[in-house]
């Protein structure tokens, strides 16, 4: 586990076409350990330009000395928030505080854009993370329809 002195030398930056192989291996590696790659993780991952970043959202890479080791996206929906999806860090990282520091990004950005809120979509078996959203202010919602046979807890935090 890295120590937060090290975590802090690691920096968030704004997605590049550079980075589009290591943001599809950091999230293939993680979706493939609990669940099965579904149809619309490979359409976003295959295409984060395409199905991200021209539409309206948006990708942060984390760096540690140029080596990407997490990654998080902001999906534009139709109210004008924003969906936090293939949020995930290197393994090695987990527990590290840089989960939290992506999820920060997100929220500062949708507070910067006027967003009115923050949504994601994930799994109760995923208790870590739960935990991060939690703590992050997020509360859970009803269940709505999703593309996603994995997604069992459906959260939102709303943006001042």
């Amino acid at each position: 586990m890295t120590s937060p002195s090290q975590n802090a030398a690691i920096e968030i930056v704004d997605f590049a076409p550079e980075h589009a192989a290591a943001f599809k291996a950091l999230n293939e590696a993680w979706i493939a350990r609990h669940f099965v790659l579904e149809a619309k993780d490979r359409e976003v991952l295959d295409d984060p330009q395409g199905e991200i970043l021209a539409k309206g959202g948006r990708i942060f890479m984390a760096l540690d000395a140029g080596r990407p080791v997490g990654c998080v996206a902001m999906i534009l929906m139709p109210d004008r928030g924003y969906e936090v999806a293939k949020m995930t860090v290197a393994e090695d990282l987990r527990g590290s505080g840089l989960g939290r520091r992506l999820m920060q990004a997100c929220i500062d950005e949708g507070v910067r854009l006027g967003a009115p809120r923050l949504y994601l979509e994930t799994n109760s078996s995923l208790a870590p993370a739960l935990g991060l959203y939690r703590a992050m202010g997020f509360q859970d919602l009803a269940p709505v329809p999703t593309p996603y046979v994995r997604a069992d807890v459906f959260m939102e935090r709303k943006l001042p």
